[in-house]
């Protein structure tokens, strides 16, 4: 059996290498990602596994069929950028990692509305110029706030249960109820309703067509005053126009971004200065004191990075032995 690994950074090599040795499979370590330049490099394996936020394209997943390599093993959740009818069109069995770590995202997400509420930023930028005052910036405690959770899957329910500690009220949306949660009377019937009760809206829905911009003018226009939005999932679920302007207007007190609807060849890029960053929205955003942009890094742990890998090569290895494995995907 031979597996080859496309997009391996230096974080995740290791990893790598441990289940390599531990499961006696050959893996070769490829630092770029699949692409029409690179995917020729699959000749004679028999699965690849792979991570990337540019889109795994017809032609592609064409040459990998015709390569033989029908096994497609992604270190990721997300399989929007997945063509599918390619995948159908070549019988390409893939498979993704559901759940690498929630808690990584719950935990980042919550740690950036305390940010947020206690005005780091503010203070930070202050203190370098010699100002230790206390005014204006007073904070607000997250047990005096109701939270409002959009979608409660794994990394939802992580979140819950940390806004929980911390004493917060909750309120859930979600069109697949979780029967636990049920039971406690989280959730609302509507966005709109937990739009109206909501201080916070934390966002853990995934990117599909029907979520598409679902925070947009409409949406800021039915929350509370001064809300704050916490968006470490899809960043095509928040309209940055919108958001900019709801910023603008003071109808949204802040904001925490790890994602954004343009971030492709932008994060995990180094542009050696502020100024080159090739996206003046992206720009505006970070300029704010009351804005928390970050480069999609939630995720970005030792367990969660690990997980990532083992699990992606653990599914490959079941699709080339049986066919089958723990987490195909079913593009329809």
């Amino acid at each position: 059996m031979k597996i080859i690994a496309y997009g391996i950074r230096d974080d995740e090599r290791p990893y790598v290498e441990e289940w390599s040795k531990d499961q006696n499979i050959e893996v070769k370590i490829v630092k770029d990602l699949l692409t029409d330049d690179t995917v020729d490099q699959a000749k004679g394996f028999d699965g690849a596994v792979v991570y990337q936020q540019k889109p795994y394209t017809a032609s592609v997943l064409d040459r990998l069929a015709e390569l033989g390599v029908k096994n497609l093993s992604l270190r990721n959740v997300g399989v929007d950028n997945v063509d599918a009818d390619a995948v159908k069109r070549n019988d390409i069995k893939v498979t993704n990692v559901p759940a690498y770590s929630p808690a990584a995202i719950a935990e980042f997400t919550v740690t950036e509305l305390m940010r947020l509420l206690r005005h780091t930023t503010q203070y930070e930028n202050r203190q370098a110029k010699g100002d230790l005052k206390w005014a204006p910036d007073i904070a607000t405690e997250l047990n005096s706030l109701t939270v409002g959770v959009i979608a409660t899957g794994r990394i939802g329910r992580a979140a819950i249960q940390i806004y929980r500690g911390f004493g917060a009220k909750i309120v859930a949306y979600d069109v697949f109820h979780n029967p636990e949660l049920e039971k406690e009377g989280i959730y609302v019937d509507s966005l709109d309703e937990l739009y109206k009760q909501a201080d916070v809206i934390s966002l853990h829905a995934p990117a599909t067509k029907e979520n598409m911009h679902m925070l947009n003018a409409d949406a800021f226009n039915k929350m509370k005053d001064g809300v704050y939005i916490l968006n470490p999932a899809r960043g095509d679920l928040v309209d940055t126009d919108d958001l900019i302007k709801a910023l603008d207007s003071g109808k949204v007190a802040g904001a925490a971004l790890d994602v954004y609807e343009n971030e492709v060849g932008i994060f995990n890029t180094d542009f050696g200065s502020f100024d080159a960053i090739p996206d003046d929205r992206l720009k505006n955003l970070m300029k704010r004191e009351n804005v928390l942009v970050s480069p999609h890094i939630a995720f970005y742990t030792t367990t969660a990075v690990r997980n990532m890998v083992q699990f992606a090569l653990n599914n490959n290895k079941q699709l080339i032995e049986t066919g089958k494995a723990d987490n195909v995907v079913a593009f329809n």
